[in-house]
């Protein structure tokens, strides 16, 4: 199957799908498709519904499968970009709410810090998603995308809520900002995210929450 991702940061992906070739997606991700893809809502049964409410996705996932050569495009829900992940060996956790779409041989599963500190105070949360199985997902990312490598023991200290994605073999927990100047005055909130390799690491430069703060600062807002 051949797919291309383009127009970012109001980025769409497309498949290039060939007769009997079978995408899943999140609900509403569609944007057009040509005639001859045939669509499938499929819940997963109720353990599989309760899974995605608690990891922010659709409670049903919407498959689309190719009677005959077609083509099927998917539209981000906010600017930002896609990213496309060989899904084998190690396991991908990322961000709550970063589904788009996968092959059908890639299972999604939730995922829970460890460390209570690392899902209470980190941007990311305390569950996350854990992608395994075969195949290939396509993950939103607020704003631009940044690949790094870590070597065992390397960390990388994240502002909260910068982390979309990392393999299994990844650790994290957070970080207290220190002296009183710099959490008052800082602007950088009073926790950083680190995480410890090795393994490979997704960034984001664009939180939604943080683009959604800044938007509220523009907003009028009634008298009191």
């Amino acid at each position: 199957m051949k797919f291309e991702i383009k127009n970012q940061p109001f980025t769409i992906l497309t498949f290039h799908m060939d007769a009997g070739e079978e995408i899943k997606c999140q609900s509403g991700a569609m944007a057009w498709m040509t005639p001859g893809i045939q669509m499938e809502t499929k819940t997963g049964g109720l353990g599989g519904m309760f899974k995605k409410a608690i990891a922010g996705e659709s409670l049903a996932l919407n498959h689309y499968k190719a009677e005959q050569a077609g083509e099927l495009t998917l539209a981000k829900q906010c600017p930002g970009d896609i990213k496309m992940f060989n899904i084998g060996e190690t396991p991908i956790i990322a961000q709550k709410a970063s589904f788009l779409a996968a092959t059908t041989g890639v299972e999604m599963d939730i995922f829970l810090q460890k460390k209570l500190s690392a899902g209470l105070f980190g941007g990311e949360g305390f569950i996350m998603q854990k992608y395994s199985g075969a195949g290939y997902a396509w993950l939103e990312i607020d704003g631009a995308v940044e690949e790094r490598t870590l070597a065992a023991g390397e960390k990388l200290i994240i502002d909260s809520g910068c982390v979309a994605a990392m393999e299994a073999t990844c650790q994290m927990e957070i970080q207290t900002v220190k002296g009183v100047t710099n959490v008052l005055l800082g602007g950088e909130g009073l926790f950083n995210t680190v995480v410890t390799g090795p393994g490979k690491l997704w960034l984001q430069t664009m939180p939604i929450s943080s683009l959604a703060m800044n938007l509220y600062n523009y907003m009028p807002h009634p008298s009191n």
